[in-house]
């Protein structure tokens, strides 16, 4: 089983397109948009649930250099 996730990130200026290509190449995401508004990017991923969510973002995603802040929405059911 996993958990649904989605993360959304926060650039510094002039990062999105890079920070977006180091996510890309981790393969973590199922999805991962560029979006308009307080963040820049949103991220869809599937993470087991035998994992800790926090320490997943933070091992696997929040060491990218470019990443400013992230919010993180946990999922419960789908309709």
């Amino acid at each position: 089983m996993t958990t649904c996730v989605f993360v959304q990130i926060r650039c510094k200026p002039g990062t999105t397109y890079k920070v977006a290509e180091d996510i890309a190449l981790r393969e973590i995401h199922s999805e991962l948009y560029s979006t308009s508004g307080e963040y820049d990017l949103l991220m869809k991923l599937y993470i087991p649930t035998t994992e800790d969510v926090g320490k997943f973002i933070n091992d696997h995603l929040l060491d990218i250099a470019g990443i400013e802040r992230s919010l993180t929405t946990m999922t419960f059911k789908v309709f």
